[in-house]
Formats: structure tokens, C-alpha cells, sequence
């Protein structure tokens, strides 16, 4: 608990998530105080760990884009202060992501343009111009996005809040109007899972900007991603800034028409001048009061229509006994790689993502592998009234582990199409469903990337970082993007608010 509990802070920020913790440090930054409240004991929203045989894996984020010297997210993490304290690996260069295909043909995506189409033309010699056209235009796209472009930052050129029409445009129907070679479509969408990529409803710009970023220096962070969190909480502290843990926010009081304090599970009650929730819209209205925010707004948070989710498998190694690959594996088992969201159950899994984290060894060989698949959270619905978390523990009934085991049993004899021998590699297996990210991360159907940007009705689905309660915003990856890079940039526009924002991009550049 706070020294002092009546303290009325500049702004209380519920939520440690990315987002969240950014906009505490840059806040901060600029003198005013700030209280972060978190509901679990683990800070960090998808940047979670946890340790099993001695061995740290991570809960939600496996690598990181947008890294190399200059680019977005190395700029901000060098704004906050913590870019020097991360202990990252650069995944290689020819080789980032590989897509993996039934028939057992690899392709690599490189890092960097040139990287990225030396290792297409490779593949596909008489594709040189559809390569070189999807290259241009992602680079295009990313023009359009200025907080995607910091280096050339300038809010007056061309953008897309000034032409929406640049957000309709799809995907799939620009991938496939410029080749006919139906292998090179699911290759250059390969690595889809990390924004839950589909034929029918992503956006152009969402493959753009991800795309993108993973170009810009890949890296996973070295002995798990809790280190951005802790490392950002430290820095709060160090500009007096406070973090409380096991602070789940509830309720809150209101006095004309402004909120003036949080209530929390703990029966602890904390006051501010302006709060910024760090949660998912839904959530952010019940713990703000349905009745403090317009019906229409209420019932078009109720149909959007959120990301997928995912099951997740953790497989432990004996030592010395399987190899550490240096890039992450995108394996499908159908030739359509964007015909995977909406799986056919009894096919599952369709698509995995495979990774081998890295430690502080030599990294010849993996100490343990995570792999993804693509969960909807109907297959888990009948334990939807179950809870578990370290810090509120229950355990689910016998016939929820056997789902789990089945499912398991299932990935793994996938990864043998990959991995013959991988089962003698297995010292232990532990495994995730929806339900465990909707416990931990606090999304009612513990998807991945929160509210879907669906290109048929992409501006029923923005998310504005001001509400109708004057003095209560939101950030995090709803407001402009998902991921790491997506919600770091949501948390300066919702500082916008405050900040002007040609000095905090002119700060951010020069950091």
C-alpha cells in the first residue's frame, strides 16, 4: 500500500501492460505524478514470464521488430532509459522468420529489404517484380503512418487520418493482384500469426506496418521479455514514479462529471487528476461505470469482434539434446497460410509458430522450445466460469487437463513432421489455452491482439485514447496498434493529450 492513500496523483494508470508503462516513464519524464495499479503479481501484461526446470519462458512476447539503431522502438526505449539495460539477441540476418510448408519446403524471410528480396528471388526467380512490389509497397504504407516513421516524422505530409480510404484496402487482394503463384502469396503472409493475419478481413496496413517492423532489426530478448516491464518500473521509481501490485481496480467515484478515485479488490482506494486505463475497452467501461459512458459507444464495444486466441505448448529439453535455432519457424500443415484463423476443428492445428528462446550461453543448443497455435475461445467455453492465476489460484477440473494433454499430444505430433526425433529431446511438457490469457491479461476471450481490425469495417473499430469522462483516457494496443511497437505507440498519443507532440517526437528522435 501507499505511505500515504489520500495523495491525489496527476495521473493513476491502471494497468502495467507496455502501454501503460511507457506512458507512466514519458509522464514522469515530463514531472507529473504517477501511480500505476496492476491486478496481478507479475507486471507487464503480455510481457509476463515463467519458469519451469529452471528454464524462463515467455507468455506473449516472443521477439521484438523495430530494434535495429534508429528505428521506432529503439528510439523510445532509448527515451525512457532502458534501451542499454536489455539484454537482446539479433535473430539472423538471412534468416528471421522461416516458413514451413506440408510438402517440406522452407523459404526465409531476411532481414532488412534487401535481405528480405535476395532471399525471395532465390526462391522464386521469375516473381522478381510481385517481390519487389509488395516490398515498395509496404514501405509505402508505413509512409502514410507518421508515429510508424519517426526518423521522418512530419504530421502535414499525406496520412491516414486525412484519407481513410488508405485503411480499407486489403491484404490478401493486393497480395494476390500481384502474383498468381499461389506458394509466393503464403509465403510473403507467412509470418500472419503475429497479427492473426486472414484472407477475408486484414487490412493492408496491418501487414505493412508489422511487416515492417520485423524488417527493422529482430531480436528476441535474452532470459525472457520481463525485463522491458521491470526494467520500466525501475525507472518509474527512480522519477517517482509508484507501482503497486495486487490492485485490481473495481469501481470508481465520480464528482462533477470528472472521476476523482479508483476503488480496488484490495478495499484500497486511490485519487487522481486524470486516470488512463491501460485494459480493454470492455473492461475499461465496468470498471469505470457503464453508466458514465454513451449507450451507442457501450453497444459498439459489445459487437467488435476481437482477435483470435491461442493454445500454447512448452516443451522443456534434456540437456545438450536439441539444437537452438536463431529464427523463428512458421509451419503450416494446408497451402493457404491465411486460411488458418477460422480452423476446421478437427485439423487442428493448422498453423504453428515455433521458437527457441535464448539464454546467456553459447545457444548451440535450445534449453527448452514454445510453440503457438490458433485457439478460439468456444473450445474452452465450458470452464469459462473457472479463475486461475498465481495470485487468486483454482484448479480446473480433471477433464480440462485432458484437454489439455490432447491438445498437446496433437501439437507435438506436428512438430515430428518438422522434428522426427523431437520426442526424445522432451524432459517435460506444460501448456496455455484462452482461458489462461484471459485470467492474466484481462480480455473476456483472451485474445492475442485485442480489438480486430477487420478491413470491411475498419473505422467501426477505432478506438479513440479520449473518452466521454473528460479526465479518464485510454492506451495501450487498442488505440492505435497491437504488439510491443503498436502499443508503444498508442501510449504517445494518449500522452499527446498532455504533451505537445512535435516536442515529444523531436525528444524521442534525439534521445
Amino acid at each position: 500500500m501507499s505511505d500515504s492513500p489520500k495523495k491525489k496523483y496527476d495521473f493513476v494508470i491502471v494497468g502495467s501492460g507496455i502501454g501503460g508503462l511507457i506512458s507512466s516513464v514519458i509522464l514522469a519524464l515530463e514531472g507529473f505524478s504517477v501511480l500505476v495499479l496492476e491486478k496481478n503479481h507479475q507486471i507487464g501484461g503480455n510481457l509476463q514470464v515463467f519458469s519451469r526446470d529452471k528454464k524462463i519462458f515467455d507468455t506473449g512476447v516472443h521477439y521484438l521488430g523495430s530494434l535495429d539503431d534508429g528505428e521506432n522502438l529503439n528510439q523510445i526505449f532509448k527515451y525512457v532509459g532502458i534501451f542499454d539495460q536489455l539484454k537482446m539477441k539479433r535473430l539472423d540476418e538471412d534468416c528471421y522468420d522461416l516458413i514451413h510448408f506440408p510438402d517440406g519446403q522452407i523459404y526465409k524471410h531476411g532481414q532488412g529489404y534487401n535481405q528480405f528480396k535476395k532471399g525471395l528471388y532465390s526462391s522464386f526467380p521469375d516473381e522478381v517484380n510481385a517481390i519487389d512490389l509488395f516490398c515498395s509497397k509496404i514501405q509505402e504504407y508505413c509512409n502514410y503512418f507518421p508515429l510508424y516513421n519517426l526518423e521522418h516524422y512530419d504530421a502535414s505530409k499525406k496520412n491516414y487520418i486525412d484519407d481513410s480510404d488508405l485503411l480499407t484496402a486489403s491484404a490478401w487482394d493486393f497480395v494476390t493482384s500481384i502474383t498468381d503463384n499461389k506458394r509466393l502469396q503464403s509465403v510473403l503472409v507467412g509470418n500472419g500469426p503475429l497479427y492473426a493475419g486472414d484472407q477475408k478481413r486484414t487490412p493492408l496496413f496491418v501487414l505493412a506496418l508489422i511487416m515492417n517492423s520485423y524488417l527493422k532489426g529482430s531480436y528476441r530478448m535474452v532470459d525472457g521479455s520481463s525485463q522491458i516491464a521491470i526494467a520500466l518500473m525501475k525507472r518509474l521509481r527512480e522519477l517517482g514514479g509508484e507501482l503497486l501490485r495486487h490492485q485490481e481496480v473495481i469501481s470508481a467515484e465520480q464528482m462533477d462529471g470528472e472521476i476523482v478515485s479508483v476503488k480496488t479488490t484490495a478495499g484500497d482506494e486511490f485519487f487522481g487528476k486524470n486516470f488512463i486505463s491501460n485494459a480493454h475497452p470492455v473492461q475499461t467501461v465496468k470498471m469505470f461505470g457503464e453508466d458514465r459512458f454513451r449507450p451507442a459507444y457501450r453497444k459498439r464495444l459489445d459487437t467488435l469482434k476481437n482477435t483470435v486466441s491461442s493454445f500454447m505448448l512448452y516443451l522443456s529439453f534434456h540437456e545438450d539434446s536439441f539444437p537452438f535455432y536463431n529464427h523463428n519457424i512458421y509451419a503450416y500443415s494446408k497451402e493457404n497460410a491465411w486460411d488458418t484463423v477460422d480452423y476446421d476443428k478437427s485439423e487442428w492445428p493448422e498453423a504453428l509458430y515455433i521458437t527457441t528462446p535464448p539464454t546467456k550461453g553459447d545457444n548451440k543448443y535450445a534449453d527448452c522450445m514454445s510453440v503457438m497455435a490458433y485457439m478460439d475461445f468456444s473450445e474452452v467455453e465450458q470452464w469459462k466460469d473457472t479463475f486461475n492465476t498465481v495470485a487468486a489460484s483454482q484448479e480446473r477440473e480433471a477433464e480440462y487437463q485432458e484437454f489439455k494433454t490432447e491438445k498437446e499430444n496433437r501439437v507435438i505430433a506436428q512438430l515430428e513432421s518438422i522434428f522426427p526425433d523431437i520426442r526424445k529431446s522432451i524432459k517435460s511438457q506444460y501448456s496455455s489455452t484462452p482461458l489462461t490469457y484471459r485470467d492474466y491479461i484481462g480480455t473476456d476471450d483472451g485474445s492475442m491482439y485485442g480489438i480486430e481490425k477487420d478491413v470491411n469495417s475498419i473505422m467501426f473499430s477505432k478506438i479513440n485514447a479520449r473518452t466521454k469522462i473528460p479526465n479518464v483516457f485510454q492506451t495501450g494496443q487498442n488505440i492505435v496498434f497491437h504488439g510491443i511497437l503498436g502499443a508503444s505507440i498508442g501510449s504517445l498519443v494518449t500522452c499527446f493529450n498532455f504533451i505537445n507532440d512535435k516536442e515529444l517526437i523531436t525528444k524521442i528522435k534525439n534521445a
